[in-house]
């Protein structure tokens, strides 16, 4: 439990790793094969250490994060182990910047790892820091831009975990591929589980709105980036003409951009992804904003702080449920009947598996 004495900042400890995936991840934009990450270790003036990964996408922004990262040592180091203000130090320190691309995911990674260290000096899982408390949060699974037959087969290997949603990459050449996947995954998982499509910006407004009309039949539980992330007008021309709901979020930096969404109507749905939504401090402004208009939010990867999120968000919808990361972390989320479960243990759940880590380190 953390002393009377103020819990101080004393330095990070910031590595670059990559770690391969057990199995490729294709989508419309290309083929993911490994996950560049950095790992980012905030260590107090206590001893009591606090942790967060982020995800860089391409292997060639992998050492400039990191750096980035480990540059805003002098910054925090001897302030106070309280996130809101170093995130309001950090944003004014890149306002001119801006909040987006490595910038954006490294005052993320201080937000998170700052925020780990707080819940455990004072012995508290995240979401009881937060004021919400563990529940089960129901999981969906993903395959990839792998055809009917590939899909259906993930499809129905995370049915037979017991997982309750599955979602598929699509945006083939032809809209009669798009349908044949979902067909093809319903046979595999049945009427009990709920199947989602990922189009990964792929599409003109023009063509989002002829395709999810052929789609719209389908009973599908949302349609997610048919068009540009930030194309916030050409999004609210799709979700006004579909019957499924449309679903983003996962590109937007910062809480600003999803209020301009709001605005929009560019969205039925929502979810954020905490490392480009601004971390939990970030976050908290997202579930704010949902709650205030009503919109469901899911999350994007980062499952174990995640999860603590979602269970403080009053209007939470889905986990988005990926093993990409598990290799590094020391006790893997758990999955039970088909929905994420957090225990009592202190913190965001981040603890890294140093074996894995040295294995996959990047010097």
């Amino acid at each position: 439990m953390m002393s009377q004495s103020p819990l101080k900042i004393r330095g990070l400890r910031v590595r670059a790793v990559t770690v391969p995936m057990s199995e490729p991840h294709r989508t419309a934009s290309g083929t993911i094969t490994e996950s560049p990450l950095v790992l980012t270790d905030v260590i107090t003036d206590q001893d009591i250490v606090g942790h967060s990964y982020v995800f860089c996408y391409s292997a060639l922004a992998l050492k400039p994060t990191a750096l980035l990262i480990a540059g805003l040592e002098p910054l925090i180091a001897g302030r106070d182990v309280a996130p809101l203000e170093i995130q309001q130090l950090l944003g004014k320190r890149f306002r001119l910047l801006g909040p987006q691309g490595l910038a954006g995911i490294a005052m993320a990674a201080i937000d998170m790892a700052v925020w780990d260290a707080l819940a455990r000096a004072c012995g508290l899982p995240l979401v009881r820091l937060l004021g919400g408390e563990p529940k089960p949060i129901p999981a969906y699974g993903a395959t990839g831009y792998d055809g009917a037959q590939g899909s259906a087969r993930v499809a129905g290997a995370w049915a037979e975990r017991g997982i309750k949603g599955v979602k598929a990459k699509i945006g083939y050449p032809d809209v009669g591929e798009d349908i044949a996947v979902v067909r093809a995954m319903r046979q595999a998982v049945g009427d009990g589980v709920a199947l989602m499509v990922d189009y990964n910006q792929s599409l003109s407004p023009i063509d989002a709105i002829e395709r999810g009309r052929r789609l719209d039949d389908e009973g599908l539980a949302w349609i997610e980036e048919p068009t540009l992330a930030h194309d916030y007008a050409g999004h609210a021309r799709v979700a006004a003409a579909l019957h499924t709901p449309i679903q983003c979020g996962e590109n937007w930096w910062g809480a600003q951009d999803m209020r301009t969404a709001i605005d929009a109507q560019a969205s039925d749905y929502m979810m954020p992804d905490v490392m480009k939504i601004g971390g939990v401090s970030g976050w908290l402004q997202a579930a704010a904003l949902g709650a205030t208009h009503g919109i469901r939010l899911s999350n994007h990867l980062f499952i174990e702080v995640s999860t603590h999120l979602l269970c403080a968000t009053p209007t939470a919808h889905w986990l988005e449920y990926a093993e990409w990361f598990n290799p590094i972390i020391e006790q893997p989320l758990r999955i039970v009947e088909g929905c994420a479960v957090l225990d009592e243990r202190p913190g965001s759940g981040v603890e890294w598996n140093e074996e894995a880590v040295g294995r996959y380190l990047v010097e």
